[in-house]
């Protein structure tokens, strides 16, 4: 049994990966932290990772970009893996987090989503190819709650596009203003409304023909159940940086 440190348990995924550990039999929820918690839960919940005295196997971080340093710095007094589901790092902070990994082992994925990462791998084998006849753009539609813009999702898919293309490209975010679309551009836009789980939808669209790419998450299960996968993925694993490709033995 993966026992498993969850940051961020109070909120919307926390919540929903505690629900989905209690029907998957390799992991269970050992300890929470989460400041403003005020749930009912069946382990022990701290108000900060520096707090938690349980012994754990690994680290599964879904809270806010600003608890980077108090994970890491936890992660290393106590030899732990971590899974980071966050998205909204500054670059500063990936560059801290890729730098940690060549000690620890370390996952970060923009989308936990086992269809998510799926399609990420078809982009991979289809890009270059569609982009000599196809104009490309990437749509992404979430909640009114959610921080972030362009979702850590549609970053990870449009850099996936970017990276199998061998042409220079660059990403235009919205469209304003009086201007033809240009060649090298892969359009990046985001949706903000009411309870949207999930939506991203890649577009190639050419002369006479489209064709559409698209995922929705119908549910938030599905990205708790590929989190726990992944914590169980994770311990033991030699230091590096992991991803859902390794899980889903893509890579």
């Amino acid at each position: 049994m993966v026992n498993v440190l969850l940051v961020g348990c109070g909120g919307r995924m926390g919540k929903t990966i505690v629900e989905a550990s209690k029907n998957i039999d390799e992991v269970t929820i050992a300890a929470g932290i989460d400041k403003f918690s005020n749930g009912n839960f069946e382990f022990p919940v701290f108000s900060s990772i520096e707090e938690c005295n349980i012994k754990c196997d690994v680290i599964l971080d879904f809270s806010r970009p600003d608890t980077l340093d108090s994970i890491i710095a936890y992660s290393e007094k106590f030899n732990l893996p971590i899974v980071f589901c966050t998205t909204g790092y500054t670059p500063e902070q990936l560059d801290k987090l890729h730098g940690y990994s060549k000690k620890q082992a370390i996952f970060r994925s923009g989308n936990m989503s086992l269809g998510v990462n799926i399609v990420n791998n078809i982009l991979k084998m289809f890009s270059a190819a569609l982009y000599e006849n196809f104009d490309i753009e990437v749509i992404e539609k979430h909640h009114n709650q959610k921080v972030d813009a362009p979702s850590g999702t549609a970053l990870l898919l449009a850099d996936t596009i970017k990276n199998s293309i061998q042409d220079e490209t660059k990403y235009v975010h919205g469209r304003d203003g009086i201007a033809k679309r240009e060649r090298n551009e892969i359009g990046i836009h985001a949706v903000r409304g009411g309870s949207i789980v999930g939506e991203h939808e890649i577009i190639f669209a050419g002369q006479g023909e489209t064709i559409e790419i698209k995922h929705t998450a119908i549910s938030r299960e599905v990205f708790a159940v590929g989190a726990l996968k992944a914590s169980a993925y994770m311990v033991g694993k030699q230091p590096g940086l992991y991803n859902m490709d390794h899980v889903l033995n893509v890579k």
